[in-house]
């Protein structure tokens, strides 16, 4: 039988977790806004007591989690009120329902700005990614095949020529790659046809927006419907919502 642990003998948190958990709370609290500069490296080691390498460890894992940004001569500043990593984690563990219709807000503006933005650049390179891309056969490796899958939408996200939605897309790749994986191989849902992509591809080449919405709607509408309501992908309320994506598709 295990001993009891001690609460003595329980690790306790060091002094740069304990400078974190305290700068984190100054940011979340609204103390420290966004934009606003933070105590110097001295100030900061007399308000939270403890020594100046504590303090400039802490000020180090803010800066590579992007809460803070170090200037180099001005000072530090606050550049978001929560770790973007922790924010994905959260996202990791929604519902798989949740986490698509999540995906198709992303997907339909990119794919929206793609068709009003898109260079000849961006066309050629969606097209060697949707050719490299391909249709999924039964004895293909699955791990690759998404991996395809994502450098085709990741380009035309990046055809979108927004500098805030690349990185947002490019950083939420792994949680909507491991999302795709849990429904096609724990959930049974079908791959989307290689002919949604083409459609969606089409539509940005030709540059209309509205098709392109469509489209890329299309691509996403069956798994939002194999998870609607908690249902499994063969129930009758799933079956119904494809119906209706069926003729979401039509339309593109």
């Amino acid at each position: 039988m295990t001993a009891p642990i001690s609460l003595s003998r329980l690790p306790r948190p060091s002094l740069v977790d304990a400078a974190l958990a305290a700068m984190r709370e100054r940011i979340a609290s609204g103390d420290w806004p966004v934009g606003q500069r933070i105590p110097k490296e001295t100030e900061l080691a007399e308000m939270l007591q403890i020594g100046r390498n504590t303090v400039r460890e802490a000020v180090r894992v803010l800066s590579h989690a992007g809460m803070i940004e170090v200037r180099q001569g001005d000072g530090t500043y606050v550049r978001a009120l929560h770790e973007p990593a922790t924010i994905m984690a959260q996202v990791s563990h929604t519902s798989l329902r949740d986490h698509f219709e999540l995906r198709v807000m992303l997907e339909t503006e990119s794919a929206r700005l793609a068709a009003l933005r898109r260079t000849a650049r961006d066309i050629r390179r969606m097209g060697a990614a949707l050719k490299a891309r391909g249709e999924r056969s039964s004895s293909s490796d699955l791990a690759r095949f998404l991996d395809l899958d994502a450098s085709f939408h990741l380009a035309v996200a990046e055809a979108s020529h927004n500098d805030a939605l690349i990185p947002l897309y490019r950083y939420f790749l792994d949680a909507a790659r491991e999302a795709a994986l849990s429904a096609l191989v724990e959930h049974g849902v079908t791959e989307p046809k290689l002919e949604l992509h083409e459609r969606l591809f089409q539509a940005i080449e030709a540059g209309d927006a509205p098709r392109a919405v469509r489209a890329a709607r299309a691509i996403l509408q069956p798994l939002i419907a194999a998870f609607t309501d908690g249902k499994s992908p063969g129930t009758a309320a799933a079956r119904s919502v494809r119906k209706r994506a069926a003729q979401e598709r039509h339309k593109a």
